[in-house]
């Protein structure tokens, strides 16, 4: 039996690395905003996560956190700096899986860049709260699922492929090397 890949008409895998894998990890994460933060993925135990705003994305697709000095979060990143980010962009594309290196500052002027007014929920004593720490997490492989042409395009693939009987499917899955 042919896997469901190879009976579509079209390619729906392209790997990206370089600048390419950068630009898509900023993408996918700047649209999905939120992810799942894990850490202790590599302890051979139950890894631990929670959802976390990801405050910007740089050009080299470097995700920027902030986060209490006090946290479980950052007890654990100094035990073990490897982390897994995991977003969704949306219901049915714009998924993706990083693995990377989390470092942790309190560089005050990235502190500043990274400020919106919401943070003061966690951060109480506002931009100069000193539990406010940077966390930098550095991608270094992942994986991504998403759309070639975009939601509506890929909707109506799908009717057709259904109408049909043809796998129409307009999505497109890889692998990221940062």
């Amino acid at each position: 039996m042919d896997s469901i890949n190879k009976q579509q008409p079209e390619e729906n895998k392209k790997d990206l690395g370089g600048k390419e894998a950068a630009e898509k990890i900023k993408e996918l994460a700047e649209k999905a905003q939120t992810c799942f933060f894990c850490t202790n993925i590599t302890a051979g135990k139950q890894f631990a996560t929670r959802p976390m705003s990801a405050q910007k994305v740089d050009e080299q697709g470097n995700i920027w956190f902030l986060s209490a000095v006090d946290s479980h979060k950052n007890a654990e990143l100094t035990a073990d700096p490897n982390v897994q980010l995991l977003f969704q962009g949306s219901q049915n594309s714009d998924f993706m899986s990083l693995y990377g290196k989390a470092t942790i500052s309190k560089d005050r002027e990235k502190i500043k860049e990274l400020w919106q007014p919401l943070v003061k929920v966690w951060f109480t004593e506002g931009i100069d709260d000193p539990r406010i720490t940077v966390i930098k997490v550095a991608p270094e492989d992942g994986y991504y699922w998403d759309t070639k042409h975009g939601t509506m395009v890929a909707f109506a693939k799908m009717i057709a492929g259904a109408i049909t009987g043809q796998t129409l499917d307009d999505s497109i899955e890889g692998k990221l090397k940062a």
